[in-house]
């Protein structure tokens, strides 16, 4: 049952790394992965057997959100984009707890730990928010040289390792964001397979830049995690009109931060049948 669970985790964050507004790091930091993640992946060949049945339903269901859940989770943010960005900002504000109690956990809280919540918050935020100028605003003539896809996947990681920076921004930046949305439809792996290579050197080299700083600035680096995440409440925030969609938003946000409060202690198959009742209430007042 713990692989279909982590499977299901995996299609989540792998469905993250396509949708705009949408971190991998920010779902791993919900789903409790974040540092298990990293030290499995880095000390994988310690002890192979272990990490690699840690890693693998995580990394099958990541490919999956990849190539098939993230157009249903595309579909819902164009079809109902109030209601599943409310329900997002629940899930992300009601783990806030959770991480300020592990940053704390260690050598207590100071007040100086808030300055580097304060820059992340900053950063992410800014990072985050030039989404929607670079997709709107700017036209771009990719380039899809094989070295400048490997370059564009190295940055790209980026967005996959550090909660709260959107890949997506990233590839904009690159202007090769359609090209990669296109390339996944079509399982073009003239275009995939350098992004993969980028992604595999640029996440290992940051990966281990995480672990080092977990490891001797960890409410320091625990803090600024805080701030990328909060800073992406932000983008997704959608506004809100006083109507039925409003009230149904609000019932997602409402039912998904109670969940998000309890995750450490909550059975997985009620959160999964929440997300199947949230899909359907939706479709009901559309």
């Amino acid at each position: 049952m713990k692989f279909l669970f982590d499977y299901l985790k995996g299609i989540a964050i792998g469905a993250g790394a396509i949708l705009p507004g949408i971190s991998s790091g920010v779902l791993c930091v919900i789903f409790g992965l974040y540092e298990k993640l990293i030290n499995s992946v880095l000390n994988i060949f310690k002890d192979f057997k272990t990490n690699f049945k840690f890693l693998l339903p995580i990394g099958l269901g990541g490919v999956t959100g990849i190539l098939l859940f993230g157009k249903i989770l595309k579909y819902l943010f164009n079809s109902f984009p109030m209601q599943t960005k409310f329900a997002f900002i629940g899930l992300i504000i009601g783990c806030i707890p959770i991480l300020f109690k592990k940053a704390n956990s260690k050598k207590g809280f100071r007040l100086h730990y808030l300055l580097f919540l304060i820059i992340a918050f900053a950063i992410g935020s800014f990072s985050i928010l030039l989404e929607p100028f670079l997709e709107n605003n700017l036209m771009y003539e990719a380039n899809n040289s094989f070295l400048f896809l490997i370059i564009a996947g190295i940055f790209m990681s980026i967005g996959i390792v550090v909660p709260g920076v959107s890949s997506s921004v990233i590839l904009m930046t690159f202007g090769v964001y359609y090209e990669y949305l296109d390339a996944i439809s079509t399982l073009n792996l003239n275009i995939l397979i350098p992004l993969a290579i980028g992604i595999i050197l640029g996440g290992y080299l940051f990966l281990k830049i995480i672990k080092y700083l977990l490891e001797n600035y960890f409410p320091e680096t625990f803090y600024a995690i805080i701030g990328f995440v909060l800073g992406s409440v932000l983008i997704l925030y959608p506004g809100f009109t006083f109507n039925i969609t409003g009230i149904i938003s609000l019932l997602c946000f409402s039912v998904s931060f109670i969940i998000s409060l309890q995750f450490e202690k909550l059975e997985w198959n009620s959160v999964y049948l929440y997300c199947l009742i949230c899909i359907v209430i939706c479709v009901k007042f559309k």
